[in-house]
């Protein structure tokens, strides 16, 4: 194994041991051809002689070497010297996820959804190269000292077929999904659930499961119901729960569809995070399948072969029951389960034939697509309707409904709806909630007191309500807005406004801020630059371009910028592109050599950069060997490495004398 202090390669210095896995030891290198820090990854050396240990090593290299995202780690080389099998990546720096979460004990809302949104993507990318990582956990996100949220180590990534990989290694038991619990069949959704379980984790502090042995973690994650994690957070926004929830289905089927679908609503709760949007699709017909004692034998047995928990890169987790299930001996489980799957494979089948076939009706609440979510309707106008009819005519549109409270109303009955957001004729996404006041009809005093509205922009939305209440004005609805001058969820304005006249019938409607609108910065190096420039104002950036001269990168394209991609940024901040000028050149004025002998002359021009050719003519005037001209002509700007041609005297032309010309 590597010595502190010794070189691998030629070129990379081993400083220190950062992780110790399964069947590889991480240090920090330093890289003396390119003068900065870097991660090596090198197999230890009682499994460098086993082709197994060493086709997965390479397969792990290969696996993310494909993958260029700002939100995976990058590798630099893959190789091997004097027996060591290694693999550099980028050195990070800072702490892994899981250290984060117990320096913190849970991360709040907006934290846990912003990493989230970031690992969502570099998984994103993976799963579009058809990489499915498999190992999703916190000790495998790195938190740089930016905040950036970086996937690393792809040890038991495998390249996804058009269908579907069978899982024959698992990840660490707290984070698997049921399909790598029971070595089942493993996609981008197995991803899924076990993002769901790290964010689960984030927002509560704790996994669902925990148990004395793996084994029992593992059952647990087959047949036993996740607490819901507002048990634990009971802040946590109705959004959030609802994404947690969906991604943890034990059914794949009932999970996101993709990465993708995943990611839109994880933005969405960003940006609108009381709103109670996710739908989990019903599970039809299905009952719960307990775990026989023949499976568990067969997962227990699994427990008996230690497993590579290569997730210690960066540092030492001491979770002895994250060792894993690698043995692939459990033909008796899988025979049953074989079966099960059977079963409710062919059940699928017909329905979705029946489905087809328009043989099964059902109303939009039930349908769980992610694609509906992605739908727009218009909103129906249900003011004066009851709670019923409202209900009724919304599902209908594919909309769900919430009261937020009652008011008293001369327009309206007792019961009936007296105002609606959104408003009706507004396009929304399908499976939005609109919230609903309800009518308690008219005041008892037919002669309503008139107040001023009073001011609570500037509280938190629990201060206003409550100033609110205790100046007896009836609090409508709470909308969100972003702001570069309130903070996040300090009011931003009433309907009506501080000051204006109101009286006991009115509803006041408060804008919350969700303070300073934050995106991602794209990546425009190596663009032309008219394309980057309007990539980053189609994002809502504004641009700066500097120019400079570059022997690597063409004339007219990118060579970086700043903030760097992938920083998150506040919406409206200043990019800078450096844009190439091209290889730089050099110009030189050409001095006068006429005059010159000639190997004066190219002594002289030699210094100032230009080279030289010339030729040779008699000249009756200048001695030989002496320059009679130059061209380019002297005083002349050209570039360096210009040739000047020199015309030299061969003295003057002689002719020899016949005996006829002598007059012999």
């Amino acid at each position: 194994m590597l010595e502190i202090g010794s070189l691998l390669a030629g070129r990379y210095e081993i400083r220190e041991k950062i992780g110790v896995g399964g069947m590889s030891c991480v240090f920090k290198a330093f890289d003396h051809t390119l003068n900065r820090n870097v991660a090596i990854k090198a197999l230890k050396t009682e499994f460098s002689e086993d082709p197994t240990f060493l086709a997965k090593f390479k397969a792990e290299a290969q696996s993310a070497a494909c993958l260029a995202h700002p939100n995976i780690v990058n590798i630099y080389d893959v190789g091997a010297d004097n027996g060591v099998n290694y693999i550099v990546m980028e050195y990070i720096e800072g702490i892994t996820l899981k250290t984060y979460i117990e320096l913190k004990g849970r991360l709040d809302f907006k934290e846990s959804v912003s990493i989230a949104i970031q690992v969502a993507k570099g998984i994103e990318d993976a799963h579009k190269h058809h990489i499915v990582h498999r190992d999703i956990k916190p000790q495998n996100i790195m938190i740089s000292n930016e905040g950036k949220a970086i996937v690393t180590d792809f040890g038991i990534a495998r390249a996804a077929s058009a269908d579907t990989v069978k899982s024959d290694t698992m990840g660490s038991v707290h984070y698997i999904s049921p399909e790598q619990a029971r070595n089942g069949f493993v996609d981008g959704k197995s991803d899924i659930y076990s993002l769901g379980i790290v964010m689960y984790e984030m927002v509560t502090g704790r996994v669902p499961f925990t148990a004395d042995t793996p084994v029992a973690v593992a059952v647990a994650h087959l047949q036993d119901e996740i607490v819901r994690p507002s048990v634990y957070a009971p802040d946590l926004p109705v959004s959030m729960e609802g994404i947690i929830m969906k991604c943890t289905q034990k059914n794949s089927g009932r999970r996101y569809e993709t990465m993708t679908d995943l990611l839109n609503d994880l933005k969405r709760a960003h940006n609108f995070p009381d709103e109670d949007f996710v739908v989990i699709a019903e599970e039809e017909g299905a009952r719960t399948i307990l775990v026989s004692p023949d499976d568990i034998n067969a997962v227990r047995s699994r427990n008996a072969v230690e497993a590579d928990d290569d997730s210690k890169d960066y540092e030492d987790v001491e979770e002895d029951d994250d060792s894993g299930f690698l043995n692939p001996k459990m033909e008796k489980a899988v025979t049953i389960l074989g079966i099960v799957a059977g079963v409710v494979i062919a059940g699928m089948v017909i329905f979705l034939i029946c489905s087809m076939l328009g043989l099964f009706k059902f109303g939009s609440s039930s349908s769980g697509d992610a694609e509906d979510t992605e739908e727009t309707v218009e909103v129906p106008d249900i003011l004066g309707m009851t709670y019923d009819e409202a209900l009724e005519e919304l599902n209908e549109a594919g909309l769900g409904i919430k009261i937020v409270s009652y008011g008293d109303s001369d327009e309206y009955s007792e019961d009936e709806i007296m105002s609606q957001n959104p408003e009706s004729g507004e396009e929304v996404e399908a499976n939005t909630t609109i919230e609903v006041v309800i009518s308690n009809g008219e005041s008892d005093d037919d002669d309503a007191e008139e107040a001023t509205m009073i001011d609570v922009t500037g509280m938190s939305e629990d201060e206003a309500k409550d100033a609110l209440e205790e100046a007896n004005i009836s609090y409508g609805t709470t909308t969100y807005s972003y702001s570069d001058d309130v903070d996040a969820g300090d009011v931003i304005s009433t309907d009506p406004a501080a000051g204006e006249t109101i009286d006991d019938s009115t509803v006041v409607t408060i804008t919350v801020s969700r303070g300073t609108q934050t995106v991602s910065v794209p990546t425009v190096t190596g663009l032309k630059k008219k394309k980057a420039v309007s990539t980053l104002e189609d994002s809502g950036f504004e641009v700066t371009v500097k120019e400079a001269y570059s022997d690597t990168v063409d004339k007219g394209y990118v060579i970086k910028q700043s903030p760097s991609a992938g920083s998150t940024v506040e919406t409206g901040t200043t990019v800078t592109i450096t844009v190439s000028l091209g290889e730089e050149t050099t110009y030189v004025s050409v001095p006068d050599v006429t005059g010159d002998s000639i190997s004066s002359a190219q002594s002289t021009l030699k210094n100032y950069g230009l080279k030289c050719s010339y030729t040779e003519e008699y000249s009756d005037s200048v001695e030989k060997g002496v320059v009679i001209s130059q061209s380019p002509a002297s005083g002349s700007s050209v570039e360096e490495g210009t040739t000047v041609t020199l015309v030299v005297s061969k003295g003057p032309e002689t002719t020899v004398e016949t005996e006829e010309d002598s007059g012999e």
